[in-house]
């Protein structure tokens, strides 16, 4: 399929997408199949031509069929970490522009972070996006709870009320909980539902007013760094609570080789303990800030070589559970400021896969890999049915071209906030289609 043709949507609900290579590692298949599309759901999956052959064989009037010739499918993907901004920051995203990002970037579910306004700390906010989402979303939408009240690190929000309204997570993303206590009573409280609070690594004190890592390019740009002992420090002290209280901690954005080796010694201690890493951390060092363009800024800020290295060895071997995109929209008026005064933060829901088709030329991952990051880990942490296309599940999929090239600019961004640090690059392997519950929500 060349770059400029399109998938042939269906217009039943039932159809047979035929000629394509199924990825699915949660069901270890990786070849040519063809899956029977129902009401919504995986009817069948089989070998390639088998369902039509055994279709006209018994004289059966046929599904649409639907011709992906060329195209890899694969489960759609699922990012735990996402700011679409809604309710209070519109000018930056909405719940429909961001959705539509991520079904162009092959994302079927999006965890939305609380730090909204009002923020997601009770449960009318709560039923307020997920009934936003009902309405307007591209995609499916589940809520990540505040751990605080207003996200000050204060007193825990309504966390039981806000699981009973939806959501799947607790997390005062964006500012870390520097009060430890708190931490502990929120594991603890978390605990009776299983739900598990994303960490958002950084010690306050030590960020300061650093606004890169701090080392050689910080000292050369004469910018305030942060050291990397800031993730490590609220790493090993979260790590030593989910071990005092038995709860699930996940690292979001991990960034340091020094935090890795925390996560790696408590998951063979056996803790309850999972991360992320964001596709910039993989991609991007500290001497992307040269040039002092804000969309290299975010926080944590971007690391050295050696921790980008480190990142990808730990993310081969198992070590890093998802590859999560940390989506953070912002308006010209937030960028376009002085380094300095920047606000942290990149888009990311449209160029992950791309980046992470760069990982697979690199040798860091396979496809099967690549998918168990994007997908499968990802729906397991947050507890959803998604990750798979075995017969019976949803119909949640996309189709990419893993050899096509996309150009990145402004105009082909669908999120309503452009800044994005690919800007002007081009990256192998564009998405297709995507198909949330068998309805296409996005063709190339």
């Amino acid at each position: 399929m060349s770059p400029s043709q399109k998938l042939n949507a269906p217009k039943s609900d039932s159809f047979i997408l035929s000629n394509v290579r199924l990825v699915d590692p949660a069901a270890g298949i990786d070849g040519p199949r063809e899956l029977w599309i129902e009401n919504g759901k995986v009817r069948e999956v089989a070998e390639k031509g088998a369902l039509t052959k055994s279709g006209a064989a018994k004289g059966n009037e046929l599904p649409e069929l639907v011709d992906g010739k060329g195209l890899t499918c694969a489960p759609g993907l699922v990012d735990v970490h996402t700011h679409l901004r809604e309710p209070g920051f519109e000018y930056k995203e909405t719940i429909g522009s961001g959705t539509l990002a991520a079904a162009a970037g092959g994302f079927t579910s999006v965890l939305c972070m609380a730090n909204t306004n009002p923020v997601n700390d009770n449960p009318y906010v709560t039923k307020y996006i997920i009934s936003q989402a009902e309405h307007h979303a591209h995609v499916r939408v589940y809520p990540v709870g505040a751990l605080s009240k207003g996200l000050k690190g204060e007193q825990l929000a309504e966390i039981g009320k806000m699981r009973d309204a939806g959501i799947v997570a607790v997390s005062d993303d964006g500012i870390p909980v520097m009060n430890s206590y708190l931490m502990r009573k929120a594991l603890d409280y978390c605990k009776t539902w299983d739900l598990p609070i994303i960490s958002h690594a950084e010690d306050a004190n030590l960020v300061g007013q650093g606004v890169m890592h701090e080392g050689f390019h910080s000292n050369c740009l004469g910018l305030r760094g942060i050291p990397a002992e800031s993730e490590e420090i609220i790493v090993a002290r979260d790590i030593a609570l989910a071990r005092l209280t038995g709860g699930r901690v996940h690292f979001a954005h991990l960034s340091t080789r020094q935090a890795l080796e925390h996560v790696r010694r408590a998951k063979q201690e056996g803790l309850r303990i999972t991360c992320e890493v964001t596709p910039h951390h993989l991609v991007f060092t500290d001497e992307d800030v040269s040039d002092y363009d804000s969309n290299f800024k975010m926080a944590p800020p971007l690391r050295t070589h050696a921790d980008v290295t480190v990142l990808k060895d730990a993310l081969k071997e198992g070590v890093i559970d998802c590859i999560a995109t940390d989506h953070a929209p912002h308006a010209p008026r937030d960028k376009d400021v002085l380094f300095e005064f920047a606000a942290n933060g990149v888009v990311g829901l449209e160029t992950a896969w791309s980046v992470g088709v760069g990982l697979i030329d690199e040798g860091v991952l396979s496809i099967s890999k690549l998918i168990e990051v994007l997908a499968v880990n990802p729906s397991r942490l947050a507890g959803i049915p998604a990750g798979t296309l075995k017969a019976g599940s949803l119909a949640d999929l996309m189709l990419t071209d893993l050899g096509a090239m996309n150009d990145f600019s402004s105009a082909s961004l669908n999120s309503k906030s452009k800044n994005s640090p690919w800007l002007g690059k081009k990256l192998k392997g564009r998405v297709v289609a995507t198909f949330v519950e068998g309805k296409c929500k996005w063709n190339s």
